[in-house]
């Protein structure tokens, strides 16, 4: 799941991207209208946070023009107006969530999941491959029924390929879903935190390296 957050506070808006990091939710942050919907063009958003009262385009027309997106990412406006009438407003422009200023950051994390989860519905909850197991809800990962704990990003990245087990993830694609913008696209990260990850689930190996192109988590036990 990857989170754009639209917020004019610098404070705030990091704040809330690292109280994300360490939920293992990478969070990309803009301060205005324009730059929100730049962004959006590039970057394949599941959830947006989206504060209202933003410089230049208001965040009322960023929710506007977001619900015509082909791909529409879920909306959770936030802003510093706590009036039913406010809320009824925000909601009636497409948000598909509500949160006033000033809030708890676990109950926005919370949100943030929720409105992911809706957007995954064909999605099994939880991701199983041999006897490992990934909630990403609860934030878990098990194997043979052995809680093993990881990284925030260690934990991003095994999300990341266990939702699709067999597809093959490039570290490319692994940097985009896992790290925020700024990531280095010649960092050596990805395979540092795939050695990690091999050593903290033991064996046998669940995660594949396939040389020149990526990297794939599959059950081979049974081939060997």
């Amino acid at each position: 799941m990857r989170v754009l957050i639209v917020e004019d506070e610098t404070f705030l808006a990091d704040a809330i991207r690292e109280g994300l990091a360490l939920h293992s939710l990478p969070a990309d942050v803009v301060a205005d209208g324009e730059a929100a919907l730049a962004a959006v063009e590039f970057t394949e958003y599941d959830v947006i946070l989206l504060d209202r009262d933003i410089p230049g385009i208001h965040g009322d027309e960023v929710c506007r023009q977001l619900n015509l997106s082909p791909r529409r990412p879920a909306i959770l406006m936030v802003t510093a107006a706590r009036s039913v009438r406010e809320k009824v407003d925000g909601l009636s422009l497409g948000a598909d969530d509500y949160l006033a200023k000033p809030f708890d950051l676990a109950e926005l994390i919370a949100r943030v999941r929720a409105l992911g989860r809706r957007r995954f519905t064909s999605v099994p909850t939880t991701f199983a491959v041999a006897d490992v197991t990934l909630d990403p809800f609860r934030h878990e990962v098990t194997r043979g029924g052995r809680a093993v704990h990881l990284t925030p990003k260690q934990f991003a990245v095994l999300e990341a390929l266990m939702r699709e087990p067999g597809r093959v993830v490039s570290a490319e694609q692994l940097l985009a879903e896992a790290w925020d913008e700024n990531a280095n696209p010649f960092t050596q990260s990805v395979k540092v935190t795939i050695s990690a990850l091999r050593r903290k689930l033991g064996e046998p190996w669940i995660i594949h390296t396939i040389p020149g192109v990526g990297y794939t988590v599959e059950d081979r036990s049974s081939h060997a």
